[in-house]
């Protein structure tokens, strides 16, 4: 056991090399690992059951338990476990405040994790041990993914960042490229306070990738292109990435030429929104002005003098059935299919097993909807193992995320959009604005159908904060 730390903890992302630096940490006598331990969709690794004789609901009702067992789990070993952005966020705090667990960040390039994360998505292939089992494929370069996986990875290390300097703290920073290196290893182990040390690194575990970037991605210029317009980061290899940003600055969508500025908030009327923007000047919605950065959105703002800025709230009841029928009922493209088989066997929501079909009633939906609301309640209070995602996070957060670069000028509810966007087009000089054109869900059962005095209790218990703050009345 170390004098110097209870345990140790890998701050990490998928295919950032965790496996591989597991691998190694593992070959040190004094040093275990644990896998993924609070992974909110298995524990520690896929298909087990249990680690450290507790099972996963045991870990889900009480993470603190298997914390104190990584740190107790045997008699002269430091004992320790990878943790990624999306895991167990109730966890997180303990692990940040607590200077006797160690800190190990392990960052990597974020195209290259972007690049390696769609190959493997393609090929099933997560792990390589035998090359000539090695399975090939391209990836395809996703700019708006891509923005979302980026601003993911900047968040959590600026959090890590931030509670290290808060605490009078430091980690351990380990570049990919890093882990090829057994001095680099065994640096790591003497920080931990391990006396032994490797000769070799271990060997099991293979580059899955190793051509360069080019040959790896099968729109390599469209990525190009899109990557020369992100100003905001820097490639090399850092700690952290910088600059720091607002979170929410790419998804602010402009008009083509009347000075509008849309602040979408994730999971509200987004596209009925684009649909009128670009109609104000007759384009296609793809011709809007996207993929601002904090200096292209001041430019924005700077060569349009009276600009106006806007963002619409969704009744809280809409929004949490909007993202349920498009993020976890659907197991279609966008939706969190790792989130969905959770919360099917975590917390008992009773979807179906793949896509709704025939069997699916209008009496089984309502149900899987409420279940969702009470989960939505724990969740938000940090009492699940599953992330707070943004597409559910509550209104008032999302706009307190906004503050931290603009706040809109104005602020409508969706119940308002068809008299106050065509006023606010007028306002900015536009002589004939057209009305906004709501289009069809993707539910198989409207709201409306299903909708009762029970859903509004269970959404005014999950979103207490939004109808606190702005006042909704009952969705009905």
């Amino acid at each position: 056991m170390s004098d110097r730390f209870d345990c140790f903890v890998i701050f990490a992302e998928m295919r950032t090399g965790s496996n591989f630096l597991e691998a190694n940490l593992n070959a040190f006598d004094g040093l275990t690992c644990h896998g993924e331990a609070f992974n909110p969709h298995f524990i520690g690794y896929p298909n087990r059951d249990s680690l450290l004789g507790l099972t996963e609901a045991e870990r889900n009702a009480d993470p603190m338990a298997l914390l104190a067992r990584i740190r107790d789990a045997a008699p002269g070993t430091l004992g320790g476990f990878r943790y990624f952005h999306d895991h167990d966020p109730r966890l997180l705090p303990t692990l940040l405040e607590d200077p006797r667990v160690a800190k190990i960040v392990l960052t990597r390039n974020p195209v290259d994790s972007y690049v390696s994360w769609k190959i493997a998505q393609a090929t099933g292939q997560w792990k390589l041990t035998n090359v000539a089992k090695r399975k090939d494929a391209q990836a395809e370069f996703d700019a708006e993914e891509f923005e979302a996986h980026l601003a993911r990875l900047q968040e959590f290390q600026i959090r890590l960042l931030s509670a290290l300097q808060v605490t009078g703290q430091t980690a351990f920073y380990v570049g990919y490229e890093d882990l090829q290196s057994v001095e680099v290893m065994n640096g790591l182990a003497r920080w931990l306070g391990i006396p032994a040390r490797l000769d070799s690194l271990n060997t099991a575990l293979k580059r899955q990738n190793p051509e360069p970037v080019a040959e790896k991605v099968a729109n390599f210029d469209a990525m190009a292109q899109a990557l020369a317009r992100l100003d905001r980061f820097n490639l090399s290899r850092t700690p952290n990435f910088e600059p720091r940003r607002g979170p929410v600055v790419p998804g602010y969508v402009a008009a083509a030429d009347t000075p509008l500025l849309y602040m979408p908030i994730p999971s509200g009327p987004g596209q009925a929104v684009q649909r009128w923007l670009a109609a104000l000047d007759g384009v296609a919605p793809e011709d809007l002005t996207r993929e601002f950065s904090q200096k292209t959105l001041r430019q924005w703002k700077r060569d349009r003098p009276g600009h106006r800025s806007f963002t619409v709230l969704r009744h809280p009841l809409a929004r949490a059935h909007e993202v349920f029928c498009r993020r976890i009922l659907s197991t279609g493209p966008g939706s969190y299919k790792g989130i969905r088989t959770t919360l099917r066997r975590a917390h008992g929501l009773p979807l179906p097993e793949g896509a709704p079909g025939p069997e699916y009633t209008l009496e089984a939906h309502r149900a899987a909807f409420a279940a969702f609301l009470v989960f939505l309640k724990a969740n938000l209070a940090g009492q699940t193992a599953v992330r707070v995602d943004g597409h559910w996070v509550t209104q008032t957060q999302c706009l307190q995320g906004m503050a931290e670069f603009t706040l809109p000028d104005l602020i409508l509810r969706e119940d308002e959009m068809a008299q106050a966007l065509p006023a606010l087009a007028r306002q900015v000089g536009h002589d004939a604005p057209p009305d906004p054109v709501t289009g069809p869900g993707q539910a198989p059962f409207s709201l409306r159908q299903i909708h009762d005095d029970q859903l509004e209790q269970l959404a005014r218990d999950a979103y207490a904060r939004d109808y606190l703050m702005f006042g909704f009345s009952d969705w009905g």
